[in-house]
């Protein structure tokens, strides 16, 4: 009899994860290593929020369980926070607080996916996706986009793509791991092409308030009414807030699939901690002020990493026009020495420039798009030079 169970044992590690951990191990065994790994903000939390969890601490109603939906006071507040900044009205009930975003993935489609259910999923694509649908019991049928098509899929590519098993299209805009948006004209095409069709959508919106330019974000369900009954909604405080360590993300959706999802995290985990979840109400109903001081600094790193990307030879990169990554082809450095090695794929290159030049980023396998590779940009910009500037070295 098996030790690990096939379902387990067929798991995926995180490759962004694993990346960002041998990049620390080597910082810790002394190496100057630069990481590019991780998608985590290089901020420290907002005071307020801060704050506000110092004084939760204090509580001791915080001290005990709490309704494993979420604090009634974080669910309505984020009911307020999506009406505002997306215009897409749900009702407190319509809220699930979750151990942070990935949670939120995974109970949405082990609510929604029976073994066998089709998921669209357009590549490349964030790899716990995958694996959460892997787990649920369903099947991954992934679309490729390519820099040339601004890593955005046509409703043409989705209509190809359905069959009689698709239950769900995964749709993530502004996208980990290309930076790409979708304008609000796609997202209402793709919106009526899922309602047409009888196609419930999984739309990922944690970096909606980190778009550039003139990008903009748009919530699907608002543009497209008729879909909220067959649409879930996954979002958190993350990436917005520089929150990623205190774990709060949501899951909307219609009260069904909410109150099955809820009933599904009651036996996995129960209440998201009382603390966090204070801190994540300080954050959707406090200012945005720092929220705009942060993308500022994106944006202003943005510019500058795209700028040295395409500046290095076999390498080019379409703009970023959201979240902090920058995900650019790196083929033409394949096949050709460097210091006296050849990477065949974008997993050697990246294996050869974390050995030669003592920098770490995620090879587009991962995302399922061998040949690319990301880079986030959310780190000091000194740091940020001096490690593109090493990849530049060696790739020269």
């Amino acid at each position: 009899m098996a030790r690990i169970s096939q379902r387990i044992g067929s798991i995926a590690e995180s490759a962004t994860l694993a990346v960002d951990s041998k990049a620390k191990a080597l910082k810790a065994a002394g190496e100057d290593v630069i990481g590019f790994g991780a998608g985590e903000p290089d901020f420290p939390t907002p005071e307020h929020i801060v704050e506000a969890a110092v004084a939760a601490c204090r509580d001791p109603k915080n001290h005990k369980y709490s309704p494993a939906g979420g604090l009634p006071e974080l669910k309505a507040a984020i009911a307020a926070k999506t009406t505002r900044d997306s215009g897409y009205t749900v009702a407190p009930s319509q809220v699930l607080v979750t151990n942070g975003g990935k949670q939120a993935v995974e109970e949405a489609f082990a609510t929604l996916l029976d073994p066998g259910d089709e998921v669209i999923v357009p590549a490349p694509y964030w790899t716990t996706y995958p694996e959460a649908i892997h787990l649920a019991g369903g099947v991954t049928v992934a679309v490729p986009t390519t820099i040339e098509s601004g890593f955005r899929v046509t409703v043409e590519q989705l209509e190809a793509a359905r069959t009689p098993r698709t239950k769900v299209l995964l749709f993530v805009s502004p996208s980990n791991p290309t930076g790409a948006v979708y304008p609000p004209e796609q997202v209402e095409a793709i919106g009526r092409w899922a309602v047409e069709h009888g196609v419930w959508v999984l739309t990922d919106e944690i970096y909606e308030h980190l778009v550039y330019g003139n990008a903009e974000f748009s919530s699907m369900p608002a543009l497209v009414p008729e879909l909220a009954d067959t649409c879930v909604v996954v979002n958190g405080v993350a990436k917005t807030y520089a929150m990623t360590g205190w774990r709060v993300g949501w899951l909307l959706g219609p009260a069904d699939v909410v109150k099955a999802a809820t009933n599904l995290q009651s036996h996995a985990t129960s209440n998201v901690a009382n603390v966090s979840q204070v801190a994540a109400l300080a954050a959707v109903t406090g200012p945005l002020d720092c929220v705009v001081e942060m993308r500022a600094a994106y944006d202003r790193r943005r510019k500058l990493i795209l700028s040295m990307l395409n500046d290095i030879p076999g390498v080019r990169c379409a703009e970023p026009e959201g979240a902090f990554y920058a995900y650019p082809d790196m083929s033409g450095a394949l096949g050709r020495p460097l210091n006296g090695r050849v990477a065949s794929d974008t997993l050697e290159l990246a294996a050869i420039v974390l050995e030669e030049a003592k920098v770490a980023f995620v090879p587009g396998e991962a995302f399922g798009s061998p040949g690319y590779g990301r880079f986030s940009y959310a780190l000091a910009d000194d740091v940020m030079v001096e490690g593109i500037t090493r990849v530049a070295k060696l790739l020269g």
